[in-house]
């Protein structure tokens, strides 16, 4: 099967989208498929420019060719300034991105499967390619009545769409999907890269840690889609507990800021905030194992509640250590509170607090939780699983499709 893989994004970039999108490439090649990646020739973060090696940049193999379709970039050159400008710069880069890809496609057939998480993209593939070809994959569910028509147009024509949650699953049907079309793929991670963790000792001697302190860590992104993911929670929680740290490993600097000022204001040390910023995806796997507990304190909102499958979510799992979560309704399609997590209710500092307390207080607890996690998502939640279980579905259903043709 020739897979062409389609997305609107930055390669490399420091959000966990292009993690998920180069590791997924990576398991379609090694399932069988033959696999080109899409992407956008955009203006990179100043940190970023100098990465000439992208899969050497995620640890992928070289399995798959990426190509990169011209679009005009101008988010760069406005960055953070008045929101209308913001917006225009948006929709003439995802314009003109969209206008180099129908040229290519349009000489004639490219792909057996073509494959998208990006709506646009979508209803571009199902104008000129159809919908026997085309397997899509949202991550959100439009908000807007637009955009709510056209997920409910691409996920009624397209031969497979999955869904990262259930939940949206059930939406998605509901906008008049057919049911056999619709599968769940949660997301996961790349086995290899938890292979051979260290021990916590190991990892603190690398990172430079004390020993002493008991760290609780947050990975990834400290916003997404402008939305808070309640890291500032995080620290009310954590601050009354005794020999405490927290550690952030991920960025931007400015929200890194204001958190390590609010931490202060808490009435704790400068030196028990442990800002890491932005790694390399290959140092991951290092700083997950020197903390003691790792925490996903999401917010409720819609997003989260129903629609997010994060990435940071397996990767706790895979660590070897204890996690703390949001009691939200798309982590407890994952975890089971008490067997491979805590779940506490989103926003509640009080109720935070205690299971950090308890997590501290309880080494064969921490020691069961993390074996547990990480007994589940190297079971059912590596990419290589996925992605044979999307190429057999993806497989079956454009057959189908083509008979109706």
């Amino acid at each position: 099967m020739k897979l062409l893989y389609v997305a609107n994004a930055r390669i490399p970039t420091e959000k966990a989208h292009g993690l998920q999108i180069m590791q997924n490439c990576e398991a379609f090649a090694q399932a069988g498929a033959g696999v080109t990646l899409w992407a956008a020739r955009r203006i990179n973060t100043a940190e970023l420019r100098g990465v000439s090696d992208p899969w050497a940049h995620y640890g992928v193999q070289r399995n798959f060719d990426l190509r990169r379709l011209a679009c005009l970039d101008l988010q760069w050159l406005v960055g953070e300034r008045i929101a209308v400008l913001r917006r225009a710069a948006f929709l003439l880069q995802v314009f003109t991105w969209l206008l180099s890809l129908v040229l290519l496609l349009l000489p004639g057939r490219r792909a057996d499967l073509y494959y998208t998480r990006d709506l646009p993209a979508a209803a571009v593939l199902l104008l000129l390619r159809g919908g026997a070809r085309l397997a899509y994959e949202p991550h959100r569910l439009a908000a807007s009545g637009p955009g709510s028509r056209l997920q409910a147009w691409v996920s009624r024509r397209a031969a497979s769409v999955f869904p990262v949650t259930g939940h949206m699953a059930r939406e998605i049907v509901r906008l008049g999907a057919p049911e056999e079309r619709v599968c769940v793929a949660h997301d996961g991670i790349r086995a290899g890269r938890f292979d051979q963790m260290l021990s916590r000792a190991a990892a603190r001697r690398r990172t430079g840690w004390s020993e002493a302190l008991f760290v609780v860590g947050y990975v990834g992104r400290l916003h997404t889609m402008a939305m808070d993911k309640g890291v500032g929670i995080l620290l009310q929680a954590l601050a009354p507990l005794e020999g405490s740290a927290i550690a952030l490993v991920g960025g931007p600097d400015e929200q890194s800021r204001e958190l390590r000022a609010l931490w202060c204001e808490l009435g704790r040390e400068a030196d028990s905030f442990l800002d890491v910023g932005q790694v390399p995806p290959a140092e991951v796997p290092l700083y997950l194992a020197a903390l003691d507990v790792c925490a996903m304190p999401f917010p409720w909102t819609r997003h989260f509640a129903f629609n997010a499958s994060p990435v940071k979510l397996f990767e706790y799992m895979a660590s070897g250590r204890p996690l703390v979560a949001s009691d939200l309704p798309a982590v407890a399609e994952v975890l089971r509170d008490g067997e491979h997590a805590l779940l506490v209710p989103p926003g509640e500092v009080a109720a935070l607090g205690a299971a950090l307390r308890r997590l501290r207080e309880d080494e064969e607890l921490r020691r069961r939780l993390a074996g547990n996690a990480r007994a589940e998502v190297m079971a059912k939640y590596t990419w290589d699983t996925r992605a044979r279980r999307i190429l057999e579905h993806a497989g079956r259903q454009t057959d189908s499709s083509r008979q109706f043709m």
